[in-house]
């Protein structure tokens, strides 16, 4: 067997890495299907492949860095998966492919790719440096407390002032004062009646 075509299918699942074993393979193309997990390192075995397309499916984990001494590569393409970590190392024929043998990852980081891995942080690597800022909250509760606080007494202050300048609003205000407390007593005296019979 010299070359091997199953793109544009539905296939799922893993790759099996007994593929490693066709060492005879010249072409492997399985790009356009929904393959999940990591690419096996045993397609280090490939020892005679030109030819090897895994774009377009839900790859994920790092590019193995055997895959560099496959000095008879002449496509590579990896693009559009969720792979992530450092691409192979620019030597042997790895030095001949660009960026779009692996765009469409964003976690990918290295060269060809604009992204240096010089300044990509993993998730892991940044959880150890939060917790060093202090206490570790969103925000100061201190400060929240103290900030809810003013704006609570500039809330009363600015109503207070209201109704001293204004009398009309004053008049309405202390009618709405009387409003709720007869009609808090009437619920009380409709549903306590010992209430009532204690006020007279």
């Amino acid at each position: 067997m010299s070359v091997m075509d199953l793109s544009c299918n539905r296939f799922n699942g893993e790759i099996p890495t007994e593929w490693g074993n066709l060492i005879g393979i010249y072409s492997l193309n399985l790009s356009q299907n929904n393959l999940t997990g990591l690419i096996p390192s045993s397609f280090f075995n490939l020892k005679q492949i030109e030819s090897l397309d895994l774009s377009h499916n839900n790859l994920n984990g790092r590019i193995p860095a055997q895959l560099v001494e496959l000095t008879f590569l002449e496509v590579f393409n990896v693009s559009y998966n969720n792979l992530s970590g450092r691409t192979p190392e620019m030597k042997n024929q790895f030095a001949t492919f660009d960026e779009s043998s692996y765009k469409g990852n964003p976690l990918l980081c290295g060269p060809p790719l604009q992204n240096s891995c010089d300044r990509t942080e993993s998730p892991s690597a940044r959880v150890p440096s939060d917790s060093n800022n202090g206490d570790g909250g969103f925000m100061d509760m201190d400060s929240f407390y103290v900030s809810f606080g003013v704006c609570y007494i500039i809330v009363l202050l600015t109503i207070a002032a209201v109704l001293c300048i204004n009398s009309h609003w004053r008049r309405r205000w202390f009618y709405f004062i009387e409003e709720c407390i007869d009609t808090c007593y009437c619920f009380l005296a409709i549903n306590f009646p010992k209430l009532s019979r204690f006020r007279r």
